[in-house]
């Protein structure tokens, strides 16, 4: 999600030429930059009070949806308004992998932001997909570049823009569907279901809606035991995270508040709740207002991972102890002391 058009403005996006994504002429490609903000002793587990702060690129207008693939060591992230897929490698920098990433047809006037955002690698070298531009929830094979629909309607209506997606072990996919993709938000005629959704695709392939209150479900996570489902509520009014308890099916039987950044809204901490991952020993990283916060399992809040401006999402990659940050313009990362799910330990 694009905060600055949410928070102000909502300007449909002028034709015009991109910026080329490159590293940063002036600095090495492994510049550093921001700053860590140490709230609670424990964050000293987590990221090293001389961990450093990575710019890898930049030159994007809104870069999300990190992941990391394993096999081939490369980093892929979407850059939702122009509409790509970028590629990125410790030995070859940024390339772009998937244009268009998302929507591939004539202008309806209907679209705010026409690229996929959110993006889940699985097992076996696929990658799940939010194509908001598409209004659809979809498997990319990652040889041929092709895309396979999982989710497009809920009881008969279009999707409104997926967002974010989450996997469970059994094959269950969970993800967020606000209006952000569609000119008007709430209110576009586009939009064909009155509400925003938190869903679950089953194994069998059935749609299941989980959660039809929240505003603006944006960032969803899985805990390791996958029980809990955390969704971020990118609400200026309410920016919260919600934990919801999940039954062995996947079904929702509770919903509490697992943390609030009501305190951390201001002009000098950009963004709101937003993407999110989860370590392996439960340690949340949830980027919001400044930044990545760190809250431990319990919600504790622990310290903000900072690089200067508002960041979209995060992800693990390398060998599990690296956070990936898509930051507004900029590709980031830093070293961190926990590790990832899914990396041998």
């Amino acid at each position: 999600m694009r905060w600055p058009a949410l928070l102000f403005a909502l300007p449909l996006l002028a034709a015009c030429a991109a910026p080329t994504p490159s590293v940063d002429a002036d600095v090495d490609a492994a510049s550093t930059f921001g700053r860590l903000t140490r709230w609670h002793a424990g964050f000293d587990a987590v990221v090293a009070p001389d961990a450093r702060v990575e710019r890898l690129a930049d030159g994007f207008t809104w870069s999300e949806g990190p992941a990391w693939i394993a096999d081939g060591g490369y980093l892929l992230f979407t850059d939702v308004p122009e509409n790509r897929m970028h590629r990125w490698s410790e030995a070859d920098g940024v390339s772009v992998f998937l244009e268009p990433s998302g929507y591939d047809g004539p202008d309806t006037g209907e679209l705010r932001e026409a690229g996929a955002n959110g993006l889940l690698a699985e097992p076996g070298g696929s990658v799940l997909l939010a194509d908001s531009g598409n209004r659809l929830v979809a498997r990319l094979d990652l040889v041929t570049r092709r895309k396979t629909p999982l989710a497009e309607r809920f009881d008969g209506k279009r999707l409104n823009s997926p967002n974010d997606i989450a996997r469970r072990s059994d094959g269950s996919v969970f993800f967020t569907d606000p209006p952000y993709g569609l000119v008007g938000m709430n209110d576009s005629p586009a939009k064909a279901l009155d509400f925003n959704g938190v869903y679950r695709i089953a194994p069998d392939g059935g749609l299941h809606l989980l959660d039809a209150t929240v505003p603006f479900p944006n960032g969803i996570a899985l805990s390791p035991d996958e029980r809990t489902l955390y969704v971020a509520s990118s609400d200026p009014e309410a920016p919260l995270w919600y934990a919801y308890a999940l039954d062995a099916d996947g079904t929702v039987s509770g919903r509490r508040v697992f943390a609030d950044a009501s305190d951390l809204m201001a002009d000098d901490a950009p963004g709101l709740p937003d993407g999110m991952t989860v370590a392996a020993d439960g340690t949340v990283f949830a980027t919001g207002p400044g930044g990545v916060l760190v809250f431990a399992p319990d919600g504790t809040r622990l310290g903000r991972i900072e690089t200067g401006g508002a960041i979209s999402n995060c992800t693990f990659g390398d060998d599990g102890r690296t956070l990936y940050m898509t930051s507004d313009d900029i590709l980031a990362r830093v070293r961190v002391q926990t590790i990832g799910p899914g990396f041998a330990r």
